[in-house]
């Protein structure tokens, strides 16, 4: 980043002898300080609404035995917003439309990489469910799903997806895994 650029984007917001400062520091540090990268893996779940219903998925296998809400992996430079749309296609038979970005959940994985799960809500689809390898799908009443054998933090899910309540479902490694509400 040029002293220019650094100059450019904080226009405004220092004192010009801060400017010079962080110049000088950038400058002397190189590109390395500038660099914001990290291993990330990017995943989504999706809360599809019919009328007081919402769609859940009964995962079974690979330790994941309980109900949680449909999702997936992001492909490699796939947009996030396609991602959604094509898991709902290929784990519940839905095409849904215009979904929309309700919250994050995410951890600090131990190797260091970092987990984030967009969570969206979609009210408009076409279609049938259609169950899948990934587990059973089925609608149920949205204040029903949290009687049932619920699994990785639902309850925490609900408060973002069904409620609005909040918007981030963070897992503290450093405490235990506490999942923390933000």
């Amino acid at each position: 980043m040029t002293p220019q650029r650094i100059r450019d984007m904080n226009y405004g917001r220092y004192p010009e002898t801060v400017y010079a400062a962080m110049i000088r520091s950038r400058m002397r540090k190189g590109n390395k300080e500038m660099e914001r990268t990290e291993r990330v893996i990017l995943t989504n779940l999706c809360m599809i609404r019919n009328g007081t219903k919402v769609l859940v998925e009964n995962k079974t296998g690979k330790g994941a035995d309980g109900i949680i809400f449909p999702g997936g992996h992001v492909e490699e430079h796939e947009p996030i917003v396609d991602s959604v749309i094509r898991e709902m296609k290929e784990e519940t038979g839905l095409d849904i439309e215009h979904p929309r970005l309700c919250g994050v959940k995410e951890w600090i994985n131990e190797d260091g990489s970092r987990y984030v799960v967009f969570l969206f809500t979609a009210d408009q689809f076409s279609g049938e469910p259609v169950s899948s390898d990934e587990g059973k799908v089925f609608w149920i009443e949205k204040d029903e799903v949290l009687k049932t054998n619920w699994i990785w933090h639902m309850d925490g899910l609900m408060r973002i997806m069904a409620d609005g309540e909040y918007t981030e479902l963070y897992l503290d490694a450093a405490d235990e895994w506490k999942p923390v509400l933000k």
